[in-house]
């Protein structure tokens, strides 16, 4: 069977919201409410953080504390890589989105001549720079630090001259070159973007699975089609933001989107992706259970981490 570690990133640094840092302990707290043993079958591994810095406050504000998403990406990084190395299955619990960015970085070092593939399941294409962000929050920028994008095209903002010296570090990490390219990523649900993100998923032709496309031609035929559209890559890693699920659903995160997936959908996409022998890093991020009163997103999102994990054991 895979030989799975459960890697656990509680940065919420990179996040406009507070309380992202504190998903992972909502999942354990909903396994416990579902009195599932799920925690007790891993010993989890605990990548140091950054948030620290959030008490410094922040000085860059078209990448709001990079000098932190700097520090947390570089942990996040070699604990993958070195998981990789050792034919580990990392499943990945974090907070803010940002982290992702390490994750892939750290897939791509461990085996730098295998070309990964991304299935981003999120209601953002998360393809922002310190160039084009409206926000500056760095969650909104993982897929454009892995693939060292910068998108000059679109540029609105002029980042300070220290923004863009941590900027060209992050891209760094693990070598200088993209560990993705753009057209290896496949979206499904995305549908909360800006201009400059339109401007890339064109230029590049990246597939977006939106969820009426996803619910015309179900579950299956998504799956197969978003792994067929990958047929070229070696690695497959996917990436699963609880804000895919509609905003009736996903109170329990920082940027609820309307029109999303519903649990079952959810579920049973990432229960059908992770079968793909490709496959060889999951992860679920941004469940803030202090946006929720009854941690009804923890208890969701823990369904969809305890039955995609039982499908990758079952369909080795």
């Amino acid at each position: 069977m895979r030989d799975i570690r459960l890697v656990e990133v509680r940065s919420e640094i990179a996040a406009g919201t507070r309380g992202a840092s504190l998903g992972i302990d909502a999942l354990k707290i909903a396994s416990l409410d579902a009195k599932s043993d799920f925690f007790t079958q891993f010993d989890p591994i605990n990548v140091p953080d950054a948030n620290d810095y959030l008490w410094k406050g922040n000085k860059f504000p078209h990448a709001k504390y990079i000098d932190g998403v700097y520090q947390v990406l570089k942990n996040v990084y070699s604990t993958i890589e070195s998981l990789r190395i050792d034919k580990k299955f990392p499943i990945v619990l974090a907070g803010d989105h940002s982290t992702a960015a390490g994750t892939i970085m750290g897939i791509k070092a461990a085996h730098p001549d295998k070309r990964l593939g991304v299935i981003w399941i999120d209601a953002h294409a998360d393809l922002h720079t310190p160039f084009t962000t409206p926000s500056g929050n760095m969650h909104g920028m993982p897929l454009a630090m892995a693939s060292q994008t910068d998108n000059p095209e679109c540029q609105i903002n002029e980042p300070s001259e220290d923004t863009l010296m941590f900027w060209e570090r992050i891209k760094n990490i693990g070598g200088n070159f993209p560990k993705i390219n753009l057209e290896d990523i496949v979206f499904i649900s995305v549908r909360d973007t800006e201009s400059p993100e339109d401007f890339l998923i064109e230029k590049h032709g990246i597939k977006n699975f939106k969820t009426k496309e996803v619910r015309d031609l179900g579950i299956q035929e998504v799956a197969k089609q978003s792994l067929e559209i990958l047929k070229d890559c070696d690695q497959i890693y996917i990436s699963f933001d609880v804000d895919s699920l509609d905003s009736s659903i996903s109170v329990g995160t920082g940027t609820p989107v309307p029109d999303g997936l519903t649990v079952k959908e959810a579920i049973e996409l990432n229960a059908e992706l992770i079968k793909d022998k490709r496959v060889c890093c999951w992860e679920i991020v941004e469940v803030n259970p202090t946006l929720d009163t009854e941690n009804t997103m923890a208890e969701n999102a823990f369904e969809v981490l305890e039955v995609t994990t039982k499908s990758l054991v079952d369909n080795f």
